[in-house]
C-alpha cells in the first residue's frame, strides 16, 4: 500500500511515518518502479505497536531499543516490563510532587485570602507569592 492509504488507514500522518522510518521505528518499503513506497500490511501492526507504546508513556527512543530487539530475534518483553515498572515509579514521584504542589497551593490561597491588599509594599512584585506564611 501507498504511503497515503497506509497515513489513512493507521491515523498516523505521512510525515510522521517517514519519520519513523528514518529512525527505524518501520522498516523500509520496497520501492515502486514510479518511486513510491510499497507498504505491506505489517507496517500498520508497527504503526499500531508504536501508537500504543507511545500511550502508555515509552520515548520513541524506548519504543526504537524495543523494535531493535526484535529485529535481532530477542524477545523483548523483560525490557518492556523494566520499563513500564520504571514509567509507573516515575509517575509515582510526580504524583508525589503534584498533591504537595496542591498542597503549597491551597496554603497561598488561604494567605492570600488573610491579606490585606493595602499593606502591599510596593517594592515587591506580589505579596502573595514570596510573602513568608503566617
Amino acid at each position: 500500500m501507498r504511503i497515503g492509504e497506509l497515513a489513512s488507514r493507521s491515523g498516523v500522518s505521512t510525515k510522521t511515518i517517514r519519520y519513523y522510518e528514518s529512525i527505524g521505528l518501520i522498516p523500509a518499503p520496497e520501492r515502486l518502479p514510479s518511486g513510491y513506497r510499497d507498504y505491506e500490511e505489517s507496517a500498520l501492526e508497527a504503526l499500531a505497536f508504536v501508537r500504543a507504546a507511545q500511550a502508555v508513556g515509552l520515548s520513541l527512543g524506548e519504543i526504537r531499543g524495543i523494535v531493535a530487539l526484535r529485529d535481532e530475534g530477542q524477545v523483548p518483553c523483560g525490557y518492556v516490563v523494566e520499563l513500564l515498572r520504571s514509567r509507573s515509579a516515575e509517575l509515582d514521584r510526580r504524583i508525589a510532587e503534584l498533591r504537595a504542589l496542591r498542597g503549597e497551593l491551597g496554603r497561598l490561597v488561604a494567605q492570600a485570602d488573610r491579606l490585606d491588599p493595602a499593606e502591599c509594599d510596593p517594592r515587591a512584585v506580589c505579596h502573595v507569592i514570596g510573602r513568608p506564611t503566617r
